[in-house]
Order: structure tokens, then sequence, then C-alpha cells
């Protein structure tokens, strides 16, 4: 059964029911669902089915595309020689195949593109030579390696330039899809617990795939993380060697960002990767943030100034606890899920999961139709307003009104004191002072579990909780 992914259905449906031939491009990170979501969205019905194998030659790559041949229905026939011949015989199969259409799904294709092999050369010819002089086929070709499937396919410059009808970017599940996930697994689980997991987890399905009924939060991430059995326990190293050929200046660049909480300008990250800040860092980062690891914030100023931050929460946590304090303790999460270092990270992932959450945020508060600038903001120091501060939220509307978003984890009802009622002033202060904004600035305030309507809650204009971030669009 599919959760969610409606709009992704959507659009495969309508490539099967196109009266042309149709080229779909699917990719998305590892362990997201993109095998699932082809095989339920054709009932795992294919005219031809292939999943490209890791780190294998060419040879034996096409000895693989050769038996998939010979179960669609071929006879047996000698190892291709190359990928021309592989995909003559694929065409072969299409020309006799009954079926009305004739979908073709080639799963794990950057796997099949092994060096010299011909391979993308070859899907050039099948497609503009054969199946696009058609009207009855559909092939689809999925990847993890994100990178290969954007430059290689959806950016190329020869024979399949523009040649893909549609692209599927296939991201990780919002809060409501992973609560339907939850519950369709029967975890009884509240919205707190679930928070948690997402905070952890993010919203890659496998990995909420693997929680186990009768177990606590503690309990579960412990078993999947800090386990040395644990099926997730080395999930970041295989994570981005499967999604990039050559993850080092990938790995780079999230490191440098890991070790900064409030995000990097490119310049900075250029010098904190030690990637030179040109063309090859541009593709990093768009591949990055095609995968859903990195985000881009815009700032109120000028453009050198706009921020990456990671917002992928499973980064985040790894960075946080699986490379130092957390490693060799198979029951760390049940020793420190209270202790000052949670409180620290749970503060951080929850401002992730609410930037992840924008578009749920502008509906809560009525607004899901005005055009929204989305940005952060940040000053220095100054002798005449004193320290410096920064917004990592700022909802800029069209309709004159600009949100000032603070997001503020608890285990309950969040407290604001005196002294942070200061610190809330400062910043709505400071903000209208330096942008010279004419806007009305609304102070907004998203907690997880609510607010304490002490004498200080007075100067919040709005309120949002974690619940409204589980709302579906």
């Amino acid at each position: 059964m599919i959760i969610g992914r409606e709009r992704e259905q959507a659009l495969l449906h309508q490539a099967y029911t196109a009266d042309t031939s149709q080229f779909v491009a699917l990719y998305g990170r590892r362990r997201v669902g993109k095998t699932f979501l082809v095989r339920e969205a054709f009932d795992y019905h294919f005219t031809f089915q292939h999943s490209g194998v890791a780190r294998s030659r060419t040879r034996e790559q096409l000895k693989y595309f050769r038996e998939s041949l010979v179960r669609a229905g071929m006879p047996r026939m000698p190892i291709p020689v190359d990928w021309t011949e592989a995909f003559a015989l694929l065409g072969q199969l299409i020309e006799r195949s009954a079926e009305a259409r004739k979908v073709v799904f080639i799963d794990e294709a950057p796997w099949m593109d092994t060096p010299r092999s011909g391979f993308v050369t070859a899907l050039e010819y099948f497609w503009n030579a054969f199946a696009s002089a058609r009207k009855d086929v559909l092939l689809i070709i999925c990847g993890s390696a994100t990178s290969w499937v954007i430059n290689t396919v959806l950016k190329n410059h020869g024979g399949l330039h523009n040649r893909v009808n549609c692209r599927i970017a296939l991201q990780p599940f919002t809060l409501h899809e992973c609560e339907l996930m939850a519950r369709s697994k029967g975890l009884m689980a509240t919205r707190y617990d679930l928070l948690e997991y997402y905070m952890v987890l993010g919203g890659v399905p496998f990995y909420w795939d693997l929680l186990q009924r009768g177990k606590s939060v503690a309990q579960n991430i412990d078993e999947l993380l800090f386990a040395p059995s644990g099926q997730l326990h080395n999930e970041y190293n295989e994570l981005y060697d499967s999604l990039f050929r050559s993850p080092e200046p990938y790995l780079c660049v999230i490191n440098a960002l890991g070790t900064h909480g409030a995000g990097l300008t490119r310049s900075a990250l250029s010098v904190a990767s030690r990637v030179p800040s040109g063309q090859r860092l541009t593709r990093i980062l768009e591949d990055l943030e095609a995968c859903g690891f990195v985000k881009q914030f815009a700032s109120c100023g000028r453009r050198s100034e706009s921020r990456y931050k990671i917002i992928d929460p499973f980064t985040l946590f790894h960075f946080k606890f699986m490379r130092g304090v957390g490693v060799g303790d198979s029951q760390f999460w049940l020793r420190n899920c209270q202790s000052p270092q949670h409180r620290e990270w749970a503060g951080l992932a929850f401002e992730r999961v609410c930037l992840t959450h924008v578009e749920q945020i502008k509906r809560q508060l009525g607004f899901s139709a005005v055009h929204t600038r989305v940005y952060t903001w940040h000053v220095e120091a100054d002798p005449e307003w004193g320290e410096g501060t920064q917004i990592d939220l700022v909802l800029d509307r069209a309709d004159n009104v600009i949100h000032v978003c603070e997001m503020k984890f608890s285990s309950g009802a969040f407290c604001i004191d005196k002294a942070y009622a200061q610190q809330l002033r400062h910043k709505v202060d400071r903000f209208i002072q330096a942008t010279k904004t004419r806007k009305s600035v609304f102070l907004t305030l998203v907690t997880s579990c609510g607010t304490v309507h002490n004498a200080q809650w007075g100067q919040v204009q709005c309120e949002l909780t974690a619940d409204d971030l589980f709302k579906p669009l």
C-alpha cells in the first residue's frame, strides 16, 4: 500500500495514459521509496524490468540485463556484446509484446553506466531511434545516484537533451505521511514520540519501516543506530557512497556544514570545505539540495549573504552523536534521552523540522496562497544597538506582513521568562531597525508542546505547535 505520494502517482498515471511514448526520470536519495513507488503504481506489472548491479563491470551488467530479458519472455541468447546490442534486444521484446502500453522500468541505471561502457550513447539511440518513434512505450529511468540522473540525463547536452517528458524528484515523507505510516504499522506512539523519531530519522520511509512495536523511542533508536548490529549503524557512509560516485567532495561540504549549525555562506563554505567556489561547488550544492540534505536560505540583504544549512535530520543526528559521544554505547539513547546534549540537539533538530515544513506553517497561519519570501536574517553587533542577533526563519508576505519566527523544543509547555522575552524584543527591534521595513512584523512562536500564557507571552502575535506541522497540505 502506497502512503502519500499522490502527486507522484498522478504524474506516473499521466505518463501511462499519454498518447505518445513517454520518458520519465525518477530520482531521490537512497531508501526514499523510488522502486516501491513505481512497482506499486503499476501493480508490479511491466513489459520489462531491470535493476543495475552495484560495483559490477560492463560484462556483468550485460549478463544481468540478458537475464532480465529472458525473464520478460525473450528466448535465451548469448550475452550481448555491448549496450547497443542489449537495447536492440529490448526493442525486439517490445515489438513482440501484445500489451497496449509497454512499460519499461530500468532501476539503478547509474550503476549500469560503467567507465567506457557506451551505456548512455546506447540509451540515447534506443530512445531517439526506436522508442520515441512509437506511441506505446513508457520508459522509466530510476536511480539513487542523483548526480548521475541530473547531470547525465536531465542536463544532457547530447542526444538526450530535452528528451525527458517527466521528472520526479522523490522527497522524504512529511510529518503527516510519517504519522500515516506509523499508524499503518500499529505503532502506539504519541505525536511527541513521532516528532522525536522524525528529528532522528527524517522522513525516509525505509527507516520508519524498521521501527518495532512495543518499544520506546529510545529503545528503537538504540537498536537501529547505536547497536553494532543495528540496521542503520553504518547507514551514513553507505548513504553518500550510494548517491555520489565520488563522494569525497560532497562529504567535505557536509562536514563543513555539520560543524556550523547556523549555516555558512557560499564563500565561507568554500573555505571550510576546501572545495573551490566554482562550477564544481555549484554542482555539489545542487546535488545535495536535490537529495534533501542541504537547503539554501536567501538573505534579506545581498545574495552573497544567503546561507546553506543541513536540513536532513539523519545527517544532523550523525554529526551530533554517531561520530563521537555515542560511539560504542549500544544503550546510548536510553542513557542520554534527558541529558543536556539531548536538549541542545533537540533545539537544532526541531528548527530543521520547521524549516522543512514551511508550507504547513503558512497554511496554518492562513496565507498559503500569498506570495512569500522565505529567508534567514542576521546582523552583526553594533555600538548603538549592542550585540548582534539572527533569525532562522523569516516569512515575508506580499500582503504587507512579515513573520519573525522562533522555534523552541521542550518536553512540556514552553515558558517565556523575562530574559528570553528581552531577547525576543531585541530581535524584532533590530530587524525593524536594520531592514527599515514598513511592513507589520509579527513575532511568531513555533513550539513542540505549546506555550505558557504568562505576562511575557503577550508580545507573541502568532503561535503554532508541532500538531500544526502534522497537518496535510
